[in-house]
């Protein structure tokens, strides 16, 4: 298969299956010696699928890295169980915050009903006055959580 052959078949775009490549996730393919066209096969296809499987939980390329080392490994499954608690926390604690932020939110909607002049709206008052809330929320829209980026 061709590289925007496969992309098709998964869902995904050209540079998104290149990008992988470069990170390591997955193995370049063997090129046609005729045209140099990259040449993917099923095994780049089941790889892709478990990759973009662990994108969509959420994993960062360090933790789909580690999990695909685990693959080979004989010793059990103790250290992908680890990997998944410890996602699964920082998931929980994304949820915390993003029902904080929810809270919050509904609160500053309070402030204003919509029909007051803009200069009295309370929504563009509450927002102007300092709070300590700015870098928990620049914390859940980065995707930084405990210092874990996902």
């Amino acid at each position: 298969m061709k590289i925007g052959e496969i992309a098709g078949q998964i869902g995904c775009s050209v540079e998104t299956i290149r990008f992988y490549e470069k990170e390591g996730l997955l193995q370049k393919p063997l090129r046609n010696t005729e045209n140099n066209y990259r040449h993917y096969d099923q095994v780049h296809l089941d790889r892709l699928r478990f990759i973009r499987r662990c994108r969509s939980l959420g994993m960062t390329h360090e933790e789909i890295r580690t999990l695909l080392g685990a693959k080979n490994n004989p010793d059990g499954c103790h250290a992908i169980n680890d990997l998944v608690d410890i996602h699964l926390q920082h998931v929980q604690h994304r949820i915390q915050e993003i029902q904080a932020l929810e809270q919050e939110l509904l609160l500053l909607r309070q402030q204003c009903q919509g029909s007051s002049e803009i200069e009295k709206c309370g929504i563009l008052k509450e927002l102007e006055r300092e709070t300590d809330h700015v870098a928990t929320a620049d914390a859940v829209h980065s995707g930084q959580i405990c210092g874990h980026k996902h």
